[in-house]
């Protein structure tokens, strides 16, 4: 590092633009196919009744963060519009086109998809709610001044990131000691595979690991998130020292990132977390240099990468640096509280964010399991199951590998057992079920009566498990569940 000027971290930057503009490909994606039948004009929480609501009075309207939709009229349409125009600037910053600009032309372009994501998550509600949609926000606002590719990111900047991926990972680390005993006794990971919200196709190999190996997995997460994280602010000790030992703390905050990418690889193989994962390692490659440069390694002194940023850009980032530095104070201060808050934001902009995961462990996993049937007497029905493409059902259905793409619908599932009362959004659910609406039922995996209306929905409460060895061999089952009672009993519209 260079004062100013980052120029030991230029892969980092190609990393963090292209991997970040990749995130929000998806992202856009994923609301592209989901938003309007969870949340358009004929959605399940409509979002033009919550933005009628929010206009009405300028109270109200502070209560949401910023958005397009305060300022046009929502309509699927532009929704879509929105999408599509948030997947082509996403591409282009993939394939790095607006990297060969000036800088203030990927400044824009993150911008753009900062604001045109903020304007969806908005007015998301409880199928937005999640802390990896502030996490993408927080990162695509910083990814905006990474610069352009004929120059070195500036330093301020690069700290930042390592700063957001400390904010991610201590947070987290601190909600799981505050959190569940399982957390301290070493236990967390013996249910977590089996309870985790989506699971993989290799988590139930992971949870019939043994005991020990379970408890290391703890350990290793405690390492990775309370101890690893300090280590990714080292290379600042390189402003100050010579290029011997500059050497060594490039590489000492290199190796932390790496533990950090390994640990979330390990997330990613056995779980469904949409981005999350993702993101983190993206934003852990921030402290990866460019280790194939010569000026790093040569005896004899080669010449360094250049370090000429314009001196308009240092006044932008400079600024953004003291920007986030004040609105980070709360999540600073929010690391160490007593009752710390997870996944918190503590401003309209989504800046400066806290973040944390999964303090406590569900034990069992219950599942909610609508059925429907055309039979007209419901009391000697014929029931048949609906299918969700993430969450299980089949018993003998291997869980799929869907991330980074969030199936928004199917985490909602999860935790509907988790409440004290079914959502509204679950029961306008069971209404389009019973009226075979086609947008609704491309959400699902599988629809047993073929676009055709039933006569009658319920929901049947189950408790399923993971198949052991010998149950696998017997059955080819990979779940087994047990039946619960009936949670919902037989809706239709005709009684």
């Amino acid at each position: 590092m260079d004062g100013f000027a980052a120029v030991d971290f230029g892969f980092a930057r190609e990393v963090l633009q292209r991997g970040i503009a990749a995130l929000y490909l998806v992202a856009f994606l994923s609301t592209l196919n989901q938003f309007r039948p969870l949340l358009g004009e004929r959605g399940l929480l409509p979002a033009p009744e919550l933005l009628e609501w929010a206009t009405s009075s300028s109270a109200r309207r502070r209560m949401l963060h910023p958005t397009l939709f305060t300022r046009i009229r929502y309509t699927d349409r532009r929704l879509a519009a929105l999408c599509w125009t948030g997947m082509v600037i996403a591409a282009l910053l993939v394939v790095g086109i607006p990297q060969l600009a000036p800088p203030w032309v990927p400044m824009i372009c993150f911008l753009l998809l900062w604001g045109g994501y903020m304007s969806i998550t908005s007015i998301g509600q409880t199928f937005y709610s999640f802390g990896w949609e502030m996490l993408l926000l927080e990162a695509g606002f910083l990814a905006a001044f990474l610069g352009s590719a004929d120059q070195p990111p500036p330093t301020v900047v690069i700290v930042l990131f390592w700063w957001l991926v400390f904010r991610l990972e201590f947070g987290a680390g601190m909600i799981k000691i505050r959190g569940g005993s399982e957390w301290r006794d070493l236990t967390a990971l013996m249910y977590h595979h089996e309870t985790q919200p989506m699971p993989g196709p290799l988590s139930r190999q992971a949870h019939l690991l043994p005991r020990w190996f379970h408890k290391g997995e703890v350990l290793g997460n405690h390492f990775a998130q309370l101890v690893v994280p300090f280590f990714l602010f080292v290379p600042l000790a390189s402003l100050f020292t010579p290029d011997s030992v500059d050497r060594v703390l490039l590489v000492i905050g290199a190796i932390a990132a790496t533990i950090v990418i390994l640990t979330q690889l390990w997330l990613v193989l056995t779980g469904n977390f949409a981005w999350l994962n993702w993101a983190t390692i993206v934003l852990a490659f921030s402290a990866f240099p460019t280790f194939w440069h010569p000026h790093l390694w040569a005896a004899e002194p080669v010449e360094a990468p250049s370090a000429d940023i314009p001196l308009y850009w240092l006044i932008i980032t400079s600024a953004v640096g003291l920007l986030l530095i004040v609105l980070s104070w709360p999540a600073l201060r929010n690391l160490f509280a007593r009752r710390q808050l997870m996944n918190a934001s503590f401003n309209r902009w989504q800046l400066g964010n806290a973040y944390g995961a999964f303090g406590t462990v569900t034990k069992q996993r219950i599942e909610y399991v609508v059925e429907g049937t055309a039979d007209a007497d419901p009391d000697a029905a014929d029931w048949r199951e609906y299918e969700f493409k993430g969450k299980p059902t089949d018993v003998r259905r291997i869980p799929r590998q869907f991330a980074p793409y969030h199936l928004r619908l199917d985490w909602l599932m999860w935790f509907l057992p988790l409440g004290r009362s079914l959502e509204d959004w679950f029961t306008m659910f069971l209404v389009r079920l019973l009226e075979a609406d086609a947008p609704t039922l491309r959400m699902l995996r599988r629809d047993p009566f073929d676009g055709e209306r039933p006569a009658w929905v319920r929901v049947v409460s189950y408790r399923y498990r993971f198949a052991t060895r010998a149950e696998h061999r017997e059955s080819r089952a990979v779940w087994v569940r047990d039946r619960r009672h009936v949670l919902v009993r037989p809706l239709g519209f005709g009684g």
